[in-house]
């Protein structure tokens, strides 16, 4: 007798095992489906905040430079009037700058021979290089 009650007990506890089982998986997978999907719509909101931030530094960087090419060309401009200034005007600045685009030149790329414009705005060219007609 003590074996049949053990085969019962032991039929009754894999019967409720197996309710357990067959009402317990739809539960599951129905809490598992949710929690799968809670996570999916936390990283979509996790990927959005960090679009927006990469979007908020490329602007801020954008704004940033603008800046700094403004102040760049602030500067050039002042500098630039001051030079024109103390040269006596811009036609005096040009022709520094040309003579000093010139000097930098120099000897680079074979140059030997430098044309400075005249009072007329055209150089002489070479006219005391040329050797004499015979």
């Amino acid at each position: 007798m003590r074996g049949l009650g053990v085969t019962i007990g032991s039929a009754i506890a894999l019967l409720v095992v197996a309710v357990l089982i067959l009402v317990g998986m739809p539960t599951y997978n129905v809490y598992s489906k949710q929690m799968q999907g809670k996570a999916a719509y936390e990283q979509a909101v996790q990927d959005r905040r960090i679009r927006v931030l990469e979007a908020q530094a490329a602007l801020d960087s954008a704004q940033l430079t603008a800046q700094a090419e403004v102040a760049r060309a602030r500067g050039t401009n002042e500098a630039n009037r001051i030079m024109a200034q103390s040269l006596g005007g811009p036609e005096n600045y040009l022709r520094w700058s040309y003579i000093h685009m010139l000097e930098e030149t120099a000897g680079k790329q074979g140059r030997e021979v430098i044309y400075i414009p005249t009072e007329a705005g055209m150089p002489i060219l070479e006219a005391g290089r040329r050797p004499a007609a015979q």
